[in-house]
């Protein structure tokens, strides 16, 4: 049986990318275990050389082939989620080959018991971690990636989304969970946008948004931000006050949270959202009134003193606060909609922000 520590996966939410979140497995700057998060890439080896070394397609294939037994499945587990990004096709074998991607499930659903009370280990959270990796690498991959989503897998992940409890094991799960997730929206695809839109992954993201660790927070956050980012999203978000309002509301929080600590990563991607709310015109004169005075009056500029792109969304975004909204672009967009926000009493803002 493998150690708790030896098969800690890295819980890779996204590649990096410029527009992305950290990865979750070389940061420490987690709200609650920056030291042991730092600690952490040593136990995974991350800079370990033998992690980088070639590994042969006919050891793939036995680890492949070693998940169908209990007996070995961990072991395999652990070495697949290691060796997953030397593996350009891994995806595709651990798809089409037999019993693989149900194995993944079976190690997903087996940890459900733990969850209400939480009880989960950390070994036991380790190994589901490994099984996610896995399942994360499927996702990542577009020649599985729509299989993927049509198979509604990312439905047995959200459980792990909804949990509270603030333990290492479960912070990990909803961790690379949540690393799951962000691969899927990563490649802006709308198959993928409309897909999530018919789940609960907004309300599972704000909730994390608000009580996550910061690196829970960031990859929640870059998660809302991709859905918006498709015009099929915001116009989503902005269909209804209701949705509207909890999105507004759950950033507000946010950004005053930040007066107090502040990170330009997470910052970052709270503009982006604030950016993207205000293309559309209902949510743009809404967010005259409830963009938070300290993203207009230089509170941040010394977090993003360095970070040149985001200060240009930022003042792009009081820009677009500033230009009126043609009435006639209001109410072309509300009829082309059929906005239930037009429903809403017209008192104080059109998304009834006051």
């Amino acid at each position: 049986m493998a150690s708790s520590t030896s098969s800690t996966p890295s819980p890779n939410p996204i590649a990096p990318m410029n527009s992305g979140p950290p990865s979750a497995g070389t940061t420490g700057q987690t709200s609650n275990n920056s030291s042991a998060n730092s600690g952490q890439q040593q136990l995974m080896g991350a800079n370990n050389p033998l992690n980088d070394a070639p590994v042969s397609p006919e050891r793939i294939a036995c680890w492949i082939t070693e998940l169908l037994s209990s007996n070995t499945r961990e072991n395999a587990l652990m070495e697949l989620s290691r060796k997953r990004e030397k593996v350009l096709d891994l995806a595709v074998l651990l798809w089409h080959s037999f019993g693989s991607v149900a194995v993944l499930l079976h190690e997903v659903i087996s940890v459900y018991p733990y969850i209400t009370p939480p009880t989960l280990t950390a070994q036991q959270s380790n190994r589901v971690c490994n099984a996610l990796a896995l399942l994360q690498c499927i996702a990542s991959h577009p020649e599985t990636r729509s299989l993927f989503i049509q198979a509604n897998i990312p439905l047995f992940l959200y459980p792990f989304l909804n949990t509270k409890s603030s333990t290492r094991p479960f912070e990990y799960l909803r961790l690379t969970s949540l690393g799951v997730i962000g691969a899927l929206v990563k490649t802006d695809e709308t198959e993928v946008i409309n897909f999530l839109l018919t789940t609960e992954i907004i309300p599972l993201s704000l909730r994390i948004m608000q009580s996550g660790s910061e690196l829970s927070k960031t990859v929640a956050t870059f998660i809302l931000q991709k859905i918006l980012a498709d015009d099929c999203g915001l116009n989503y978000i902005c269909q209804t006050f209701d949705r509207f309002s909890h999105v507004a509301m759950v950033l507000g929080r946010m950004v005053l949270q930040q007066q107090k600590e502040a990170s330009g990563r997470l910052l970052k991607h709270i503009i982006r959202c604030y950016l993207r709310l205000s293309d559309n015109p209902r949510a743009r004169e809404a967010l005259r009134s409830c963009l938070p005075d300290c993203l207009k009056d230089h509170t941040f500029d010394s977090v993003l003193k360095e970070d040149q792109s985001t200060k240009k969304w930022l003042s792009q975004l009081l820009l677009n606060l500033e230009s009126p909204v043609a009435p006639n672009t209001a109410n072309s967009q509300q009829q082309a909609s059929g906005s239930g926000v037009s429903q809403q009493p017209q008192s104080a803002s059109p998304l009834g922000m006051g």
